[in-house]
């Protein structure tokens, strides 16, 4: 008989880790052995928020005024021209930066997890405790402003806690993480732009990309879309030829100026403009096209 206490234990080590992982794995488990609830009952809610550490931070950061005041200054610079890269404009400095503004809220931050780096390489099992973490929190805003829609973009403080990380035009990230429900989990395969929603160890795309991305399949086992992963981006991993030399598609964290990892997220392709805190300075860029 196989012994299976060394793979339990640690499989229960990796979901204490990730907690929202573990609450989408019990509670998909138990959907599969339970039947229909009573008809009045009201609809499930998604526990996601309860299961993001410091979740009390994140909303501390989006209420927060100066993050309300670096997206109003986001909002009133105008958008670099297409096909601009790099550093375009330092954001300005206003006394009132959201004055004559209409009035917006940023919405409650949303999980945006990502593929991790050991799935991709395949030294991971395809498990969905292993193949994907949580990477950034994200928040739209409740209306358009100046006929834009902007993404806040929270990442993990070390120590505990969350911080700003960066200002995206548009609120495509906020709207496809917040697809998760009960049982379900949303991710995405960044290089692409591709979002897919796991259910149990079964991955079905959520957009064109994830589509392409999985072969025009309607869905595929976690263990097949790690094949096919691995064969796009196992030889552009951290420390590879690919990453080294900056290219926009490759498995890694974007770049400041001085050559710092930011911790502002690569989502390769993408043509918004975003704004990145880099070195303390507030600049707005044009996204590279991917190579």
């Amino acid at each position: 008989m196989r012994n299976t206490s060394g793979t339990e234990t640690s499989s229960m080590r990796v979901a204490s880790r990730f907690p929202r992982l573990s609450v989408v794995l019990a509670l998909s488990a138990s959907a599969l052995l339970c039947v229909a609830g009573p008809a009045h009952a009201a609809p499930a809610k998604d526990p996601l928020p309860a299961d993001i550490p410091d979740y009390q931070a994140a909303l501390d950061a989006v209420k927060s005024t100066d993050v309300r005041n670096t997206v109003c200054r986001f909002l009133r610079t105008p958008v670099p021209s297409e096909g601009a890269e790099g550093p375009v404009q330092t954001i300005p400095e206003t006394a009132e930066p959201c004055q004559g503004l209409p009035a917006f809220t940023i919405k409650d931050p949303v999980a945006l997890n990502e593929i991790t780096p050991g799935f991709v390489a395949g030294t991971a099992p395809p498990l969905p405790t292993e193949a994907v973490k949580l990477t950034q929190l994200v928040s739209s805003l409740s209306t358009t402003v100046n006929g834009r829609n902007a993404t806040v973009m929270l990442a993990p403080t070390q120590g505990g806690g969350w911080h700003l990380a960066g200002v995206r035009d548009g609120d495509r990230d906020a709207a496809y993480a917040g697809k998760a429900t009960v049982g379900t989990l949303v991710f995405t395969e960044p290089q692409i732009r591709g979002w897919y929603q796991l259910k149990l160890t079964t991955v079905e795309p959520l957009n064109d990309q994830a589509r392409q991305g999985l072969e025009g399949q309607a869905s595929v086992s976690l263990g097949n879309y790690q094949k096919l992963v691995k064969a796009r981006y196992a030889d552009k991993l951290p420390g590879s030829e690919y990453d080294t030399k900056g290219y926009s598609s490759g498995y890694s964290p974007s770049r400041q100026e001085d050559g710092t990892p930011s911790s502002a997220l690569l989502l390769a392709g993408g043509t918004g403009a975003t704004l990145a805190l880099a070195g303390g300075v507030a600049v707005l860029r044009r996204r590279r096209v991917p190579r």
